[in-house]
C-alpha cells in the first residue's frame, strides 16, 4: 500500500525547500560593500568620496581629490576592481587602482593600473607600471579597445609567488614572470604587505602630452566610480582580517592554472602588446642607452 502523507506535512515540507532555496539564492546575491574592507583615505568630507555602499564615486574639483585604500595589508592574491572613469575633456586627471607596499619609503613596491585622461575626442591612455624596490620606470601605455567612460569594466591583478598578471576583463594586458630564483637581480614585487588603493587627482603636471596639456577646472567636477569591493587575497603576517594561512598551496590564486598563462590567455596578451600598446619601456633604447631594464628579455 503506498505511504500516505498528510497534506499539511506535504505543505510544511513544500515551505521549508522553498525558505532553504531563497535563502541561498540571497547568500549568492549578496555584493559586497565598501565599508567591509575599504576605508576613505583622503576627501573624505561628504562632497568628494561619495560612498553608497555598493559604489563609491570619487569627485576631482578645484578643491580637492579622493581617494580610498583597504583596511588589510595582503602578501598575495587575485584583487580586483569595476570602474568607470569621468568623461569628456579629462585632460590632466588621473584615476587609479593600485597595490602599494608598507611602509612607503624609498625602498617600497607598487603595481599601478593609472587612466591618464585626455583632451575631448582623443582616447584616455591606460598605463600600467611597476615600482620594484623604489625603481619607477616601467611605464607601459594602452589604448584600450573600449571608451573606459562608458560603462563600468573589471581590472584586476593577480600576484602571487609565480607572476604577476594585470587584466581588463579578464584579458592580460601585462605579464612579469618571478624568475628571481633562475636569474640573479630579476626584479619582481616581494614585499608581502601590500595595501589596495583607489583615487582620483589632478596630475596636470605630467600625464597629459608630458605635462603640456593642462587640466581645465570650467570642466569640473571630474567623477570616477569604482565597485566590486570583495577581497580575494590573504592577510600579510601579523593581520589579521581575512585569516592567514601558513601553507601557500591552500590558497586558490597559488594553484595550477594560475602558475602561468594558459595557451588562450598568452594569445590574448600577445594581441593586445601588437595592437593596443603604444608604449613600452622595454623597446625604448635611447631612454636607457640601448641597455634596457633585464627583465625585458623574458618578455
Amino acid at each position: 500500500m503506498a505511504s500516505k502523507v498528510r497534506p499539511s506535512l506535504l505543505l510544511r515540507l513544500v515551505v521549508v525547500v522553498l525558505a532553504a532555496t531563497v535563502a541561498s539564492f540571497a547568500r549568492a546575491a549578496v555584493v559586497p560593500v565598501f565599508d567591509e574592507s575599504y576605508e576613505a583615505q583622503y576627501g573624505a568630507d561628504g562632497h568628494h568620496l561619495i560612498n553608497r555602499g555598493t559604489e563609491v564615486k570619487l569627485i576631482l574639483d578645484r578643491s580637492s581629490g579622493a581617494g580610498f585604500r583597504s583596511k588589510s595589508i595582503y602578501g598575495s592574491g587575485l584583487f580586483h576592481m569595476r570602474m568607470k572613469i569621468p568623461s569628456g575633456n579629462t585632460a590632466g586627471v588621473v584615476t587609479t587602482f593600485y597595490l602599494i607596499s608598507q611602509p612607503e619609503n624609498g625602498g617600497h613596491d607598487e603595481i599601478d593600473f593609472e587612466f591618464l585622461g585626455d583632451k575631448a575626442g582623443r582616447p584616455v591612455t591606460l598605463q600600467t607600471n611597476l615600482i620594484i624596490d623604489g625603481q619607477s620606470y616601467r611605464e607601459q601605455w594602452l589604448r584600450l579597445w573600449f571608451d573606459p567612460a562608458a560603462a563600468f569594466h573589471d581590472y584586476k591583478i593577480l600576484w602571487n609567488a609565480y607572476q604577476l598578471v594585470m587584466f581588463v576583463d579578464d584579458t592580460p594586458v601585462r605579464v612579469l614572470r618571478n624568475l628571481t630564483a633562475a636569474v640573479p637581480g630579476y626584479p619582481f614585487p616581494s614585499k608581502p604587505a601590500m595595501l589596495i588603493r583607489g583615487s582620483i587627482w589632478d596630475g596636470s603636471s605630467w600625464a597629459t602630452d608630458g605635462g603640456r596639456a593642462k587640466l581645465d577646472w570650467s570642466r569640473a567636477p571630474f567623477t570616477a566610480a569604482f565597485r566590486g569591493f570583495d577581497v580575494d587575497a590573504a592577510c600579510a603576517v601579523g593581520n589579521v582580517t581575512p585569516p592567514c594561512y601558513d601553507d601557500p598551496a591552500a590558497l586558490w590564486w597559488n594553484g595550477g592554472e594560475y602558475e602561468a598563462l594558459s595557451d588562450a590567455q598568452r594569445a590574448a596578451y600577445e594581441s593586445v602588446r601588437n595592437n593596443s600598446m603604444v608604449y613600452d619601456y622595454c623597446t625604448d633604447e635611447l631612454r636607457f642607452n640601448s641597455h634596457v631594464p633585464l627583465e625585458c628579455s623574458y618578455v
